[in-house]
């Protein structure tokens, strides 16, 4: 029997506003326009709602999502999902350029 490839999946959170006090959050955007929200990018082997709840619980978090994440936003990644892994990777980077392009305030780890 032929082995499942494991599959992942790009996530998008937006960022409270309070992130743009970070002076290294503000040094990775200095493109921001204003009024555009912020975001933190990411990928996972697990669904991205679980990923989510264990960012905002501390568990292996990325400081930004635990402290300022507001929700997810489905969106913005959800027609991408599932993929392979290196798909994932990917599409990770291209979100965050093209995010980034259109004005948001981004953060990937």
């Amino acid at each position: 029997m032929a082995r499942r490839a494991r599959e992942y999946h790009v996530y998008v959170v937006e960022l409270s506003d309070q992130v743009w006090n970070a002076a290294r959050f503000r040094r990775a955007n200095p493109d921001y326009q204003l009024g555009k929200p912020f975001v933190y990018i990411g990928m996972t082997g697990l669904d991205p709602d679980v990923r989510f709840d264990k960012h905002k619980a501390g568990i292996q978090a990325n400081t930004f999502v635990r402290d300022h994440g507001l929700h997810l936003l489905p969106a913005l990644y959800a027609k991408y999902n599932p993929m392979p892994y290196a798909a994932a990777v990917a599409i990770e980077v291209e979100l965050g350029i093209a995010l980034r392009a259109s004005g948001y305030g981004v953060w990937q780890a």
